[in-house]
């Protein structure tokens, strides 16, 4: 064991002596734990949701990177992306800075065994989490801006870390996954003759099956979202500009214990095309179409990735603009009846709704794709991109996938978003969102 663990009691002591919350999570206005307000516990309440159970939740998700371990014959799995260590472990810190600067990493071993590396002085903040055996005081960090001209002595101290464990829990069995890592990391690592093994995989396929209480926190962070979302359409009038628009999102989510938001795609007017376009200080002029993708990573980490496309004013919208919305529409309801256990990816990408001409050469970036605390695997393409072979797996119960459409013709001033959150089913598919479309739009 290093000098610098700090080794976890594999009971939080605290658990029991304390009133909990609705989660489990031990209810004190001076926790270090972050999560939901009061007000999110309160309006889910209202709309009949469960929050999920986070022991539980973080146990199924443990258990499942140990499963996928075992199927590759991995002695571990080491995470330096934000979103899998979350996903590994609940532990979060920084995970918008850190996406950019590595300083985190955690290793779980085929035996469940869990190591942190924290960020300098930080391994307080996952005191409340038992599943975390240790607790080492930064080590990760080995790129630029931490390590300066000593990345690559201080990567090989952290690559021998990685070989103690290995040998400690792995025995002959050098196979590690890892998701990503600085080029001083890979390189020690090699040199040890650790064999480097597609830990991103190995993540991406643990996270693609969600479990009860996954689903609830999704069902939660994804009510929150359109309780944040009709707020927006309360606001929306001539004369607001884009980012005013915009901001209800981010205020709405974060006052409910949500935690970030992946883009800032919320366009109006002539720059709903070509899509892609993101939110400026453009002012909404009546009779816009004003179009969004919240892309909203909402309370417990959970993605709630849902759009919609608005009129803005009293009048009636153009014939042009409802075409768009309807051929949206149907392009997203006809995809989703396809969802179902057994549909293979392939089949998904050849039998999908075919796009009119108008609107091929602006197509969305895939059909569906994967969603869980954020974008995930699989990715389901348009005819036009598709890969042989990257994807040959089929749909399972409890993926969970948005379904997307973008409908706007090349040189054309309108364009319509829309996209709806779905889960697979034992024996076909639920949709999970229930934000309306606008109906001016709809008639």
């Amino acid at each position: 064991m290093s000098s610098f663990s700090i080794v976890n009691r594999k009971i939080n002591p605290t658990r029991g002596a304390k009133a909990l919350k609705p989660d489990g999570s031990i209810n004190s206005n001076d926790r270090v734990e972050i999560g939901p307000t009061d007000a999110a516990f309160a309006e889910w309440s209202v709309l009949g949701l469960t929050p999920p159970n986070l022991e539980r939740m973080r146990k199924t998700r443990l258990d499942r990177i140990v499963q996928q371990l075992r199927k590759r014959d991995y002695a571990g799995v080491l995470c330096f992306d934000p979103l899998n260590i979350r996903y590994a472990i609940d532990s979060s810190n920084m995970q918008i800075w850190t996406m950019h600067n590595p300083s985190r990493a955690a290793f779980v071993s085929a035996d469940g065994y869990v190591v942190l590396w924290d960020f300098h002085r930080c391994g307080h903040l996952s005191d409340y989490l038992p599943l975390i055996n240790e607790v080492r005081d930064g080590g990760a960090g080995f790129f630029y801006f931490v390590a300066g001209d000593e990345e690559e002595v201080i990567a090989k101290e952290f690559a021998g870390q990685l070989d103690d464990l290995l040998r400690r829990f792995g025995g002959k069995n050098r196979r590690l996954g890892v998701d990503r890592i600085e080029i001083p990391g890979l390189r020690a690592l090699d040199d040890l003759g650790i064999e480097v093994c597609n830990g991103m995989q190995l993540m991406e396929h643990a996270r693609a099956i969600k479990g009860i209480d996954e689903l609830n926190a999704m069902r939660c962070s994804l009510a929150t979202c359109e309780i944040a979302v009709a707020k927006m359409r309360e606001q929306l009038r001539p004369g607001i500009a884009e980012t005013e628009l915009w901001s209800v999102l981010h205020a709405e989510n974060i006052a409910r214990g949500g935690e970030w938001i992946e883009t800032r795609i919320l366009t109006s007017g002539p720059r709903t095309n070509p899509w892609m376009q993101e939110a400026g200080p453009r002012r909404v002029i009546s009779g816009d179409l004003v179009a969004f993708d919240t892309d909203m990573v909402g309370p417990y980490g959970m993605c709630a990735d849902i759009s919609r496309t608005w009129y803005c004013g009293d009048g009636r919208p153009s014939d042009e603009q409802r075409r768009l919305h309807a051929v949206a529409y149907e392009h997203v309801m006809t995809n989703m009846a396809l969802l179902k256990p057994g549909v293979s990816f392939t089949e998904l990408t050849q039998r999908g709704h075919k796009l009119p001409k108008d609107f091929v050469d602006q197509r969305y970036s895939f059909m569906m794709h994967g969603i869980g605390l954020c974008d995930e695997y699989p990715a389901i393409a348009y005819p036009e991109d598709f890969i042989p072979g990257a994807f040959d797996y089929v749909l399972e119960p409890g993926m969970t996938l948005c379904i997307e459409a973008y409908i706007g013709a090349v040189g054309g001033r309108n364009g319509v978003k829309l996209e709806e959150q779905v889960l697979i089913t034992e024996k076909g598919h639920e949709n999970l969102t229930k934000c309306p479309f606008d109906p001016a739009l709809r008639s």
